[in-house]
């Protein structure tokens, strides 16, 4: 869907400067946005080995570990149906803290795991797949997400974050003067959005169960 919208924005702008004379601009803009594009590329990569290292580093000298366990109490509040000892929560933990530190490359591959360990979490408990209505769509039994699974992504979106890396290094990259005055800003909106999540996650948990 979102590649026919793009493609629908670049065909547009190509036929609205191909009929209004302004063709040269249109191709000016394509290579400086590719361009910068690229130079913007090069930039993340540095940040992001900065912060992967730096986040190998802490599992190395057992910070990960360490973190992880302040913050088994939160888990257990919203993860109340995992087993302490399942590796989902490991995996749940580790997305967390990196989501905290900014570190949205690191928390990817955890945040992979964790649904994979929910899924075969579900598959113990015997509800690997339910049926839409009753019926097969196309021949394949639909899968559902689990209320685990459900509750992870919506943290996993709303997440806190101490230090949003990802936009200081964008607003470095584009000339801020201050990239860091975003701290604060970013310490209350996504404190806030976390707290709506849990709010919502929980009620919602509720009427599900």
């Amino acid at each position: 869907m979102l590649n026919m919208i793009w493609g629908g924005m670049i065909l547009i702008g190509i036929v609205y400067g191909s009929l209004t004379g302004h063709m040269a601009e249109v191709t000016n803009a394509a290579l400086d946005s590719s361009r910068e594009a690229v130079n913007l590329c090069i930039t993340m990569i540095g940040v992001m080995a900065l912060w992967m290292g730096l986040m190998e580093i802490a599992e190395k000298a057992g910070l990960i570990d360490k973190w992880t366990k302040a913050i088994s109490p939160f888990v257990s509040f919203m993860f109340p149906n995992i087993p302490r000892e399942h590796m989902a929560r490991k995996y749940i933990s580790t997305n967390i803290i990196a989501n905290v530190l900014g570190l949205g490359w690191a928390c990817t591959p955890a945040g992979l795991k964790a649904m994979e360990e929910l899924a075969k979490l579900e598959a113990e408990r015997g509800n690997t797949a339910h049926l839409s209505d009753g019926k097969e769509a196309g021949g394949k039994r639909e899968r559902i997400a689990s209320n685990e699974m459900c509750t992870f992504l919506i943290l996993n979106i709303s997440s806190l974050q101490l230090i949003p890396v990802n936009m200081i290094a964008y607003r470095q990259q584009y000339g801020s003067v201050n990239p860091s005055e975003i701290i604060a800003p970013a310490i209350v909106a996504t404190f806030i959005s976390t707290l709506v999540a849990v709010v919502y996650c929980k009620v919602m948990g509720r009427k599900c169960d």
